[in-house]
């Protein structure tokens, strides 16, 4: 039985980003990620600071909630270039897309300029009441 040969997709600090052959290319965002190593998953984290005050505004909170992403990951021995997935819940998605430029810049400026797998999905509302975001993250460190 013959194999195709494919290409081999990128390799990016130990992360193998998976492009499939003649697919758009994903902009802010990798359509698959494939790593090895040790897995740190976040709990939805929320836009607020160590005392439990939420930041003013929908980008503020989007700012507040990857820095506080980027300390969890920190706790694990991770940097943000180790994200393998985000998961975005929002309770606006007009109040997100109207942002995007400003959310472009507070990513970079948090995460700087590597995409994982992300995901945006609009919900109802959040369980605290006063948060315009939540993500959940997942970053495997390799071994």
């Amino acid at each position: 039985m013959s194999t195709i040969s494919k290409p081999e997709a990128p390799v990016v600090r130990g992360l193998q980003l998976l492009q499939p052959s003649g697919w758009p290319q994903p902009k802010g965002y990798a359509n698959g990620v494939m790593a090895e190593g040790r897995l740190i998953v976040t709990g939805g984290v929320v836009g607020w600071d160590a005392a439990g005050r939420f930041a003013d505004g929908f980008v503020a909170q989007v700012r507040q909630t990857l820095e506080n992403i980027v300390a969890i990951l920190a706790e694990g021995g991770a940097r943000p270039d180790n994200l393998v997935r985000l998961t975005w819940y929002v309770v606006d998605m007009d109040e997100y897309v109207s942002n995007l430029k400003a959310l472009g810049k507070v990513y970079r400026e948090v995460i700087g300029t590597h995409y994982p797998s992300m995901a945006l999905v609009q919900v109802v509302r959040l369980v605290e009441p006063s948060s315009r975001v939540e993500i959940e993250a997942t970053a495997v460190v390799p071994r």
